[in-house]
């Protein structure tokens, strides 16, 4: 066994990137606060082939250099969009014909491992903010939520794992 060096890995381009196909999935971040778990969205993104992030509220938008530092480079692959209102860009997708779902803990969750996303379905996926989750208003609108099985005290995750565990999920059913 050894490890592989960069020319051995087949990375494709950005241009090759931005051609290729995605799955049909959307993210937004919801009012996050920490600009290393923007950056590490944007490069979750990129590893799992998303259509787009929308960046919302006071999430932080490249160019910015700690935002550069976990994305390493991915904000030039990810389609990526700001939207003031968070709210504003879920009641646009959801009029797009996106299944809106968020990340979050709820009296209706489902669990993540009984999820089995459609291939013929479009779904944003809602991540929220650190300390306060997904916003109120967002609720109204959403179509799921689902929900992380954790057994631990904290019931709780970083958002930039959350959002890694959620993709790889989508990503693995449905490439």
């Amino acid at each position: 066994m050894k490890k592989l060096i960069l020319e051995e890995l087949g990375r494709m381009s950005v241009a090759e990137f931005q051609e290729a196909p995605k799955l049909p999935i959307c993210l937004v971040l919801d009012n996050i606060r920490s600009l290393h778990n923007v950056g590490a969205a944007f490069r979750t993104a990129d590893a799992f082939r998303i259509g787009k992030i929308y960046l919302t509220g006071i999430t932080g938008t490249p160019p910015h250099r700690e935002i550069q530092k976990a994305a390493l480079g991915a904000t030039e692959s990810v389609q990526w969009e700001y939207v003031a209102e968070t709210v504003d860009a879920v009641r646009k997708l959801k009029e797009e014909g996106y299944t809106i779902v968020v990340v979050e803990q709820t009296t209706e969750s489902v669990s993540l491992e009984t999820f089995r996303p459609a291939a013929d379905i479009r779904y944003c996926l809602v991540f929220g903010n650190e300390v306060n989750g997904v916003s109120e208003e967002v609720l109204p609108l959403t179509d799921l939520a689902l929900e992380i099985p954790q057994g631990g005290t904290k019931h709780s995750l970083n958002v930039s794992v959350c959002l890694g565990i959620v993709t790889w999920e989508f990503f693995k059913q449905l490439r």
